[in-house]
């Protein structure tokens, strides 16, 4: 019989839990971002416009994005 390896992760748990949120925080900021058009073309929406869309959304996928980055170069702890 061969002994059976573990397995290794190549980061660790901790990090792949950092992963999701940060993957969580950028879909919310996408879904958030989207909608706020006009069925009709000939009418313009202001809901675009809105600081949900502008601020809140943009803010959210940053903030997503920098939470991966730092789950990346986390040590995994030993």
């Amino acid at each position: 019989m061969k002994k059976q390896e573990e397995k290794k992760l190549l980061f660790g748990s901790i990090s792949y839990k950092i992963m999701l949120s940060g993957i969580f925080l950028m879909i919310v900021g996408f879904f958030l971002m989207s909608g706020g058009g006009s069925d009709d073309p000939n009418i313009f929406s202001d809901e675009i416009f809105s600081f949900q869309r502008i601020r809140l959304a943009p803010m959210l996928i940053v903030i997503g994005y920098i939470i991966q980055v730092y789950a990346i170069l986390k040590s995994p702890e030993k």
